[in-house]
């Protein structure tokens, strides 16, 4: 085998209260092909800022073989990407998972799903959009002696979600730099009591306990702060019904609802009460993780 292409899809993380630690992933795609060759690295498809040998799909590539003792031959990399970058919803994480399981096919694919995670979260630092890519469905992932440990959640079918995609990005560590280093033991309370009650929402389909846990102290606070119109948007979904939070680090926006009417309804009135322009995506959750097509 000299070629493999894989598709990963994009990832929603954090689900409000779970931050660092919860994952869903949802249907939007980033579709990355590996062919080696006796030329050096070859990157399209992407930005030229990123078609260089930092390009995360082409260093996690590198680490699975560095891990399986293999040489690093030439290879030529081209990602078709749905996926919106810096805009909370994985795109760094589709290509480190698409790299990895990339490198793992091609040298007779000899590390379990688990082993590749392992890699990667050493590279990343975090699993909550890791695990999802990998997996799919909704996760729940800690880490534990330095290795991710992660679960599957169930999920009530009647769920939708909407990602509201603004016209700007926002950098993950632009908004990790604005979380404080110390939080009061009563926030941490609260995020652990509101977490357990959003994984136990999704899988009823309670669509109230979903809008009242999906509540946070330990991020979205801060965070809000880096995005536009942030305030009035949240009190525009919240006399809709839906649930909302911030899609991992943000800017975009995370709705997740049983009516199908919301999409319409945000169309009318989202122009309104923002200067951005905002993407109204619809998705659903997928449940099969990266994979090979």
């Amino acid at each position: 085998m000299s070629s493999v292409t894989i598709r990963v899809p994009a990832t929603t993380a954090n689900l409000g209260p779970g931050f660092d630690a919860f994952g869903c992933a949802l249907s939007l795609y980033t579709d990355v092909t590996f062919e080696e060759t006796d030329a050096g690295l070859e990157i399209t498809g992407c930005d030229e800022a990123y078609t260089g040998p930092d390009n995360m799909a082409y260093t996690a590539f590198c680490a699975v073989l560095a891990s399986l003792s293999e040489e690093v031959r030439g290879v030529k990399i081209h990602i078709e990407s749905q996926i919106p970058i810096c805009r909370g919803l994985g795109s760094s994480a589709a290509l480190l998972v698409a790299g990895a399981m990339g490198a793992n096919l091609l040298r007779g694919n000899k590390l379990s799903t688990q082993g590749l995670l392992n890699i990667t979260n050493a590279m990343e630092g975090h699993p909550d959009n890791l695990a999802p890519a990998f997996y799919g469905g909704l996760t729940a992932s800690m880490v534990d002696n330095g290795l991710p440990v992660t679960v599957n959640f169930p999920l009530h079918p009647d769920w939708e979600f909407l990602a509201l995609v603004p016209d700007f990005n926002l950098p993950t560590p632009l908004a990790r730099s604005v979380l404080p280093t110390e939080i009061p033991r009563s926030d941490a309370v609260y995020n652990i009591a509101h977490g357990a009650m959003v994984l136990k929402a999704l899988e009823l389909g309670d669509e109230k306990l979903l809008r009242n846990a999906m509540q946070d102290r330990l991020h979205q606070g801060y965070r809000k702060k880096l995005i536009p119109d942030f305030d009035a948007i949240q009190a525009l979904i919240r006399t809709t019904g839906a649930a909302f939070c911030l899609s991992g680090a943000g800017p975009t926006l995370l709705c997740i609802t049983q009516d199908p009417g919301l999409e319409e309804k945000l169309t009318e009135k989202l122009p309104k009460i923002t200067t951005a322009h905002w993407d109204i995506l619809p998705l659903h959750i997928e449940f099969q993780g990266a994979h090979r097509v």
